[in-house]
């Protein structure tokens, strides 16, 4: 799958925007980046919309997780 550059320049910008507009968020990952994940860590996620729903999830790592994740890491 060939990327198309126009559209990376695309994410790009976007993502540049929705970094300027929520600065918490990119310390935030680059937090988690620098954090020790190892089988047993637990990752969750919290969405609650602007009418107060609120879904959420988890997952416990795996060993296998943990070498995709950091196979991503490296990809990046």
């Amino acid at each position: 799958m060939a990327m198309n550059p126009m559209k990376m320049m695309q994410i790009k910008s976007a993502w540049d925007k929705f970094c300027r507009n929520h600065p918490k968020f990119p310390l935030f990952v680059d937090a988690a980046k620098r954090t020790k994940l190892e089988e047993g860590t637990v990752i969750e996620m919290t969405i609650i919309t602007a009418d107060e729903h609120k879904i959420s999830t988890n997952v416990k790592l795996t060993k296998e997780d943990v070498e995709l994740i950091r196979e991503l890491k490296s990809a990046m």
